[in-house]
């Protein structure tokens, strides 16, 4: 019931904000004919609605916090790994100032 409520307030909410939004959902919502007859709406039982709410609330909860960071920022903070990156990071710095620094002018017309 208090899922129920919360999306009903949501809902309120956004009709307070635009009072066009009960025309545009409508159609899809209550089933009646839309006044766009060019517009495609889905028609969906409620015993799919459930199980498509089923599957999205199952699959949100399997997502921890842990999950949401990507692969590979979490193997970089492991400790062997940031040492790892900092020395190939010092590494590519000094090849960097080998290879690529200024060349030396010689004084030949002096």
């Amino acid at each position: 019931m208090e899922s129920l409520n919360a999306d009903y307030d949501a809902v309120l909410e956004q009709v307070k904000k635009d009072p066009n939004l009960i025309k545009r959902i409508a159609p899809a919502t209550l089933g009646t004919e839309p006044e766009n007859k060019d517009a495609v709406y889905p028609k969906a039982t409620p015993e799919q609605l459930d199980a498509a709410r089923k599957v999205l609330t199952e699959d949100s909860d399997r997502h921890t916090e842990d999950s949401m960071i990507p692969v590979w920022l979490a193997r970089c903070s492991e400790p062997l790994q940031r040492v790892i990156l900092f020395l190939s990071g010092g590494f590519l710095i000094l090849v960097s100032f080998v290879c690529f620094a200024p060349a030396k002018q010689s004084n030949q017309g002096d």
